[in-house]
């Protein structure tokens, strides 16, 4: 497994428009990604438990990616986190 933490900086958090970008984006790796915050999980592939979060800016999140391309995987979640949250 691995995994990075990320402080999001976009105003609004972690909001419909991208969440649902990295649910589909998600969907296409091999690997499972979950997001944790504010003392709870969410699988990165279902967009209303990642909303059910509720992450606003300057929130640490950690995200999990666990699976057999997850070196590969990991790089991909964390650019993407990076460029949209």
């Amino acid at each position: 497994m691995k995994s990075f933490n990320y402080v999001i900086t976009d105003e609004v958090g972690i909001h419909a428009r991208p969440a649902g970008q990295l649910a589909k984006m998600v969907k296409e790796l091999t690997s499972k990604v979950t997001i944790e915050a504010n003392g709870k999980s969410a699988e990165a592939t279902k967009l209303m438990m990642v909303m059910a979060l509720g992450v606003k800016k300057d929130a640490e999140v950690t995200v999990k990616v666990e699976g057999p391309d997850e070196d590969a995987d990991v790089v991909k979640v964390e650019d993407f986190f990076k460029a949209n949250f």
